[in-house]
């Protein structure tokens, strides 16, 4: 990790921890008073915990010009996205990602897409629905490696973090903890119950915690239509197409809706927000993770109305080149924070 970066965080952390106004605002807050001097480990927990939701800074007397010059929303995204990086592996592809993250995104989805195309040209497909312009087998010889290898990159990763925080043998209570309060997204309302003030400084909207839980809840709601639709098709041999009140529909469309709305309302919240505030050098990888989440949200609902037309095939490739590209990625996008914030928020439950 970039010792500049932990050591500047350290310098902010130390003065806030003298200071104390910000301590109802966050976990962050709490967890950062519970000590009195900072490990890089340290840091890199608080990093985690954040959310940078900006509160701190706006209300901090200690910001420039004041000789302090205190930034901490911004000194704790640089240090999180560094943990990312430096925890990733392989790591060089993580470091590629956060700062060209939009043109990586977009090259895979139309090489994938072009993929998927030739494919279906050599012949590989057969069946009722989408499995017409790509076989199933197919499909499920790509996706298969495709799924396995994020989980087992963000498993070596998620355990060289846990390492580094001092993590210990994690319990039920620790994860049921993490799990409250990641649903709820609890520290994006902030400690006063107005919500944030991401966008301006004067104004305190919950906009960012709902889009947030738009797109986690999308998110899940999709993997939920997948989960079912596997286990239609290998456990009761219904494959697809399924009618519009089966299980997959029922999860799918309404969390494609979820997906669509959400990242199209976090990429209007981000454009309107301050840069300085944040990690400036993960820009455009935070922006193009996020068109790609939103694409594959959009690209669905699309093959839904679409799917008996001509247009069926095209925009299947681009569908599937969109979901291969976010698996491939995962442990290199901001998609890796949902993990990483999990896991901070167990050792946070463990440290109370």
């Amino acid at each position: 990790m970039q010792i500049d970066l932990i050591q500047e965080a350290r310098r902010q952390a130390e003065i806030c921890n003298a200071c104390r106004y910000c301590e109802g605002y966050c976990s962050v807050f709490p967890a950062l008073h519970r000590e009195r001097a900072f490990a890089d480990g340290d840091i890199t927990q608080l990093a985690n915990l954040c959310h940078n939701c900006r509160g701190c800074y706006y209300a901090c007397q200690y910001t420039a010009p004041h000789e302090f010059d205190l930034n901490l929303p911004k000194a704790l995204a640089e240090v999180r996205r560094d943990s990312w990086e430096s925890f990733a592996w392989p790591q060089p592809v993580a470091r590629k990602f956060h700062t060209h993250g939009g043109a990586i995104a977009l090259m895979s989805v139309l090489g994938f897409a072009v993929l998927f195309l030739a494919i279906r040209a050599i012949g590989s497909a057969g069946g009722e629905g989408f499995y017409a312009a790509l076989s199933h087998n197919a499909m499920v010889a790509i996706f298969l490696p495709a799924l396995i290898f994020p989980l087992v990159s963000l498993a070596m990763s998620l355990r060289r973090y846990w390492q580094s925080v001092g993590g210990t043998v994690i319990r039920l209570r620790d994860i049921a903890s993490a799990l409250g309060d990641a649903a709820k997204m609890k520290d994006l309302a902030a400690g006063h119950g107005d919500g944030c003030n991401f966008e301006d400084e004067d104004r305190f909207t919950h906009a960012r915690r709902y889009a947030h839980q738009a797109i986690m809840y999308g998110f899940l709601l999709c993997f939920a239509a997948t989960s079912t639709g596997t286990i239609l098709h290998y456990l009761f041999d219904m494959p697809a197409p399924y009618p519009l009140w089966s299980l997959p529909k029922l999860f799918g469309l309404p969390g494609g809706i979820l997906l669509t709305v959400g990242c199209g309302w976090m990429a209007a919240l981000k454009l309107r927000s301050d840069r300085t505030l944040g990690d400036a050098g993960a820009w455009g990888g935070d922006f193009g993770f996020i068109a790609l989440l939103g694409f594959i949200g959009l690209s669905g609902l699309a093959l839904y109305v679409l799917g008996g037309t001509a247009a069926m095939s095209m925009l299947l490739a681009l569908h599937l080149g969109a979901v291969l590209s976010f698996f491939l990625l995962t442990p290199f996008t901001k998609m890796a924070h949902g993990f990483y914030r999990l896991a901070a928020l167990i050792r946070n439950a463990q440290q109370k």
